[in-house]
């Protein structure tokens, strides 16, 4: 399916600072890049990050004063339907270095402190992507989603304790329950279509049958729709914006919706 992308950031700094912006889409197997464009108003150079270009296209500029970015995309989203049921859970010698990080705990995801509970409440039966969907659903029968009860400085213990929270907390609970038992599992953000109200959106990647696959905790979108942004142990690594200094939002709008097979490049 082809997904139409359109998000405007207004931000003014009183003061210049330093910002990683972390908003163009994934260019991957399963979502091809149709058209794309990234700019800021008023116009600023923008420097592109080092690092795996398969966990995300990072930019760097400095702000100041009020400030407008914008992208505009239009992706091919091409995986299909995704489904986790059946798939097995590799042995960890057997992972690939690079995977080997999303099983420990990290700055949100304290997967050691909510070990106890997963291992007594996931661990009775079913195993690999069976298992993931029994946390899945744990979390989607009593977690309420409530806009404001979480922060930046929520951390998946807090989110447990509160049974509360936004798609972060959904998802920092959940990785936080793979990693608990031996399953490897990643944060990504994502433009997804359908979202109400519109913004960005943050999933949950597990690595299954010698592979990544998405799963979305809340439920509120389709895995086979959605536009992967960036991915990483946790929030810290998938912050659209990324701000070395401060600033203030002045508006924010995330446009994501289903194009017509032949609709016009951006």
């Amino acid at each position: 399916m082809r997904v139409k992308i359109d998000a405007s950031l207004s931000y003014h700094f009183a003061q210049a600072a330093d910002v990683v912006l972390a908003l163009e889409a994934i260019r991957a197997a399963d979502q091809r890049i149709v058209s794309d464009h990234l700019s800021l108003t008023p116009a600023s150079s923008l420097t592109l990050a080092d690092g795996p270009e398969e966990l995300g296209r990072r930019q760097w500029t400095t702000a100041s004063g009020d400030v407008t970015i914008r992208y505009q995309a239009l992706v091919d989203v091409t995986r299909g339907h995704v489904n986790i049921a059946g798939l097995y859970v590799p042995l960890r010698r057997d992972l690939p270095h690079d995977v080997i990080t999303y099983l420990m705990p990290s700055r949100y995801c304290e997967s050691d402190r909510l070990a106890p509970f997963a291992e007594s409440q996931f661990c009775a039966g079913a195993q690999g992507g069976d298992q993931v969907l029994q946390m899945a659903a744990w979390i989607y029968e009593n977690f309420e989603y409530a806009p404001g009860v979480s922060d930046a400085t929520t951390t998946a213990t807090d989110s447990f304790l509160m049974r509360r929270g936004v798609c972060r907390d959904f998802a920092h609970t959940l990785i936080s329950f793979c990693r608990a038992v031996g399953i490897p599992a990643r944060m990504v953000s994502a433009y997804a279509p359908g979202i109400n109200p519109p913004d960005f959106h943050a999933v949950v990647e597990v690595w299954l049958d010698n592979g990544w696959h998405l799963i979305d905790p809340t439920r509120l979108a389709a895995e086979d729709s959605l536009v992967r942004i960036a991915v990483g142990r946790d929030a810290t690594d998938i912050s659209f914006m990324t701000i070395f200094g401060a600033a203030t939002l002045v508006s924010q709008i995330v446009d994501v919706s289903i194009a017509a097979p032949d609709a016009a490049p951006i």
